[in-house]
């Protein structure tokens, strides 16, 4: 079989224009190197959806920013996902700060941003009490947000597959061909027709007369398969806190610092599950695969967010995290037809806000494979929904009668966040469902609350185990390789 479109890379990029493509009678093809979706840069960042005001005027971040926050609501609304306009404060911790804000202020109108507006220090306290007194003012940005990133790209490749979409994970890519229509090798790759032939590390092949490059901290060396070296992409890692939900309430907005050339800098932002995220700091230059936590990183954490607010306990930590960032070696996204290998399109360098761009971006992709040629016919049976239940969020009427439908909806598995049995069930069942322990975590939470799955893990464990049909020992905690169990213990000291 050849595929029509094959997009490698499952992160929110890859999974957006997935689902975007199944709008339409295609065959399209997801490849992923991990054994899930949202395993790489997508998985681990502030889960914010920005506003607009600070992408420089007339790039794509600024164009895919503004347009995708206007996307959010509708699109979490049809596929279930956590999502809240909580709105965002950019302060200035001191007077010398406040010409940035207002400068912020008027990128943000040339941007089109809606409702901006500067605050004096006593309404910025007013809006946030719990902020550092010396604060002296700040851009309220309403239409911020924040969103449940993992179970977002999830939602999308998800509903990808629902509507007619294939997903190979475990599927590095290490070849890439182009071919004529009569099967013989080219290297005219500028040459209209012919299809790309996929290798991947286990011996496999795929066939697709289209190919995006969504690959996020590999997208440079996936383009190098195929291309002339283009452009580079790097690393940048930031750490994080989570904080239990007591500390939760502690501010209602997303509350940023001015940006400096490192990004945005160390916030302090409610989660849409009611925990406190603290973070990140940022470190450049590190292998791709560099995801731990350090004292030193941790520490810097923690001082900078206390130029925010002083009031925040780190005794309710739950979590420490790290997540990586794609740069490229220019100052913008990189999103283009490549000049040297007709129908292969870059998506590259997805740095912040791509969480927020990615339906927009995933929208502009699809005019960029018409521009190929790729023949767009309506999808008449495509379908956008997608619906989860969540106990934790539903009334006792509402769970009461559930469980009277699924007794699975009447037993707790995971009592810190209130998740039961038959949302465990359904997100192993569900389209592209979870085989792993953090699998089904990233899905609906278990392990998620304050004991970090010490009393819950070993029953989704149990449960992950009947529904595979495979024994405990088979069972992973997240990367391929990560087995939790070795075997029976007294049969191992013998």
């Amino acid at each position: 079989m050849t595929y029509d479109v094959a997009i490698i890379g499952a992160g929110v990029i890859g999974s957006a224009l997935f689902r975007e493509l199944g709008k339409y009678s295609l065959s399209t093809l997801l490849i992923e190197k991990e054994n899930d979706v949202a395993l790489g840069c997508s998985r681990a960042n502030s889960a914010i959806v920005h506003a607009g005001y600070d992408p420089p005027t007339g790039t794509f971040m600024a164009r895919f920013n503004v347009e995708g926050n206007k996307m959010y609501p509708k699109l979490c609304e049809e596929l279930s996902v956590p999502y809240r306009m909580n709105g965002s404060l950019i302060v200035a911790l001191t007077e010398d700060e406040m010409p940035q804000v207002h400068s912020l202020y008027e990128n943000g109108l040339r941007n089109g941003v809606d409702g901006l507006r500067v605050l004096s220090q006593e309404e910025t306290h007013a809006l946030e009490p719990n902020l550092k007194e010396s604060i002296c003012g700040a851009l309220l940005a309403p239409t911020g947000g924040i969103v449940g990133s993992y179970e977002f790209t999830t939602a999308l490749a998800e509903n990808g597959v629902a509507n007619g979409g294939h997903v190979a994970l475990n599927a590095e890519v290490v070849r890439i061909e182009k071919f004529t229509d009569a099967d013989e090798p080219t290297t005219e790759l500028t040459k209209h027709g012919g299809y790309f032939r996929v290798t991947f590390a286990d011996g496999r092949s795929i066939k697709a007369r289209y190919l995006v490059n969504a690959a996020g901290i590999y997208s440079d060396a996936v383009q190098q398969l195929v291309g002339k070296e283009r452009f580079t992409v790097t690393a940048r890692k930031g750490e994080y806190y989570i904080l239990d939900k007591r500390q939760g309430n502690l501010v209602d907005r997303t509350i940023f610092m001015c940006p400096s050339k490192l990004g945005k800098g160390v916030l302090i932002s409610p989660t849409v599950h009611g925990n406190l995220l603290i973070g990140p700091d940022a470190q450049d230059g590190l292998d791709k695969e560099d995801v731990s936590t350090s004292r030193k990183g941790l520490d810097f954490v923690r001082d900078m967010s206390r130029l925010l607010s002083d009031k925040v306990d780190f005794r309710d930590s739950i979590r420490n995290f790290a997540g990586l960032r794609a740069l490229p070696n220019g100052k913008d996204f990189i999103i283009e037809i490549d000049p040297d290998v007709d129908a292969l399109i870059n998506l590259a360098g997805i740095k912040s806000p791509g969480l927020t761009s990615s339906p927009a971006i995933a929208l502009y992709a699809v005019e960029l494979l018409a521009n190929c040629g790729l023949e767009l016919k309506e999808n008449s049976n495509f379908n956008p929904y997608r619906v989860e239940n969540r106990f934790s969020e539903m009334t006792d009427e509402e769970r009461i009668e559930l469980a009277k439908k699924d007794p699975a909806y009447g037993r707790i598995v995971c009592r810190c966040e209130q998740v039961t049995e038959g949302e465990i069930l359904d997100a192993i069942r569900r389209p592209l469902g979870a085989t792993t322990l953090d699998g089904v975590k990233r899905r609906c939470r278990p392990g998620s609350g304050r004991c970090q799955g010490g009393f819950c893990g070993p029953r989704v464990l149990d449960i992950l185990s009947r529904e595979l049909a495979v024994p405990r020992e088979k069972i992973m905690k997240d990367k391929a390789g990560s087995y939790i169990l070795v075997g029976k213990t007294k049969e191992i000291l013998e």
